[in-house]
């Protein structure tokens, strides 16, 4: 098991570690603490993203939409059109 670079042995290390500084009590909320840390970045980034996605698209129809108007729109002149009819 590789996690991040970091083997089994390295993880249980600085398991204990952690359990000797911070005690069994404060633990759990450390890592309370830190999942709610990682699940609010997390729902930030996918904010972000949505947030991104969302001017992109208004960017590329505001492109269509411009691009479509300074075409120039073809004209029939109906008065010459009719006037081949009668001939």
């Amino acid at each position: 098991m590789n996690i991040f670079g970091i083997g089994l042995p390295e993880m249980i290390v600085i398991l204990v570690v952690a359990l000797l500084i911070f005690g069994p009590k404060k633990l759990p909320e450390i890592g309370r603490s830190l999942g709610q840390a990682i699940n609010s970045f997390k729902a930030g980034a996918r904010d972000f993203e949505n947030e991104f996605k969302r001017e992109a698209k208004h960017l590329e129809e505001g492109v269509k939409v411009s691009t479509s108007a300074s075409e120039p729109e073809k004209v029939v002149d109906v008065s010459s059109a009719t006037n081949t009819n009668k001939n």
